[in-house]
């Protein structure tokens, strides 16, 4: 029951560090991309800031309190990880999709971006009592040669652009408020919409490879950390993929409800079960540790 508490605790704390850096750097930073709707959404935006603050808070309290490495070491990569599934993954298909962003606020995303995951990571694993340094047994997950490094990372990148244009046509293109929105059509078939992006978009296949790859990148140190047995990993890679989709709860006045929520489901689903794909292939033929 005290365990349970001092869980609790750890986890309202967190919410709290995640909510209060979170609007003091967007508001610092952000905010003029959205101060023509501020106050109307004045409400909901708090609501699903709370939301959000607290599905980041759960996630990053099972990551930390699962790893078994500590101190300067954990900290760094809990900066990295939250840098690369909060800003990076996302923001690269903000650039490449959102064509009508306000001049020079992509940057700022990046920037604010870093900023939150500098105050973050050190504050978090404070807060989760893995700050202190201590020697971590090292793990021989993910120790093969270069060649089975390739197979697998060709298995995951094949693994990543099916479910991506998969759960892109059946759910989001599917929707005729996201097709209103970037301006397409549905072809009505699922072959004859690949064949067409392949014909109108082949940097997009490109582009999702090396997403694909960034993904993975970010999975390793996650499977190399945690504690327990492979579905443990699994879980904590799959919830981290997932999460970064939590920041569609938030209003958007560049994305329409209905747009954002859609790609919220459609992300979200993909996300966490590519996780588990990822950890699966990585991990094949190695012991439960």
């Amino acid at each position: 029951m005290k365990a349970l508490l001092v869980t609790a605790i750890r986890v309202l704390a967190v919410t709290i560090l995640y909510f209060s850096t979170f609007a003091v750097v967007s508001g610092a930073l952000l905010s003029n991309a959205s101060e023509q709707n501020a106050t109307a959404d004045a409400g909901a935006t708090l609501r699903a800031l709370l939301l959000v603050s607290f599905i980041n808070a759960v996630v990053w309290t099972y990551v930390i309190r699962r790893s078994q490495w500590t101190g300067w070491k954990l900290i760094l990569t809990v900066f990295l990880l939250f840098y690369g599934v909060s800003t990076l993954m996302p923001q690269i298909e903000t650039a490449y999709f959102i064509t009508r962003l306000p001049p020079g606020l992509l940057p700022r995303l990046f920037v604010a971006g870093a900023i939150i995951a500098a105050v973050f990571a050190p504050l978090s694993v404070l807060i989760l009592g893995k700050a202190r340094s201590s020697q971590a047994n090292e793990t021989s997950r993910l120790k093969m040669p270069i060649s089975v490094w390739i197979t697998r990372s060709c298995a995951i990148v094949i693994a990543y652009l099916f479910l991506y244009f998969t759960f892109g046509y059946f759910i989001a293109w599917k929707n005729e408020a996201v097709r209103a929105y970037y301006g397409g059509s549905d072809p009505g078939s699922f072959v004859t919409h690949i064949t067409n992006l392949l014909r109108a978009e082949p940097l997009l296949f490109l582009l999702q490879v090396v997403r694909a790859l960034l993904w993975a990148a970010i999975a390793v140190p996650v499977i190399k950390m945690m504690k327990g047995s492979w579905w443990e990993t699994g879980l904590a890679v799959a919830l981290l993929f997932a999460v970064m989709t939590s920041q569609l709860l938030l209003p958007n006045p560049l994305m329409p409800d209905e747009v954002r929520m859609v790609h919220l489901v459609e992300t979200a689903t993909s996300n966490f079960l590519f996780g588990w794909l990822v950890v699966l292939i990585l991990t094949s033929s190695k012991p439960d540790r």
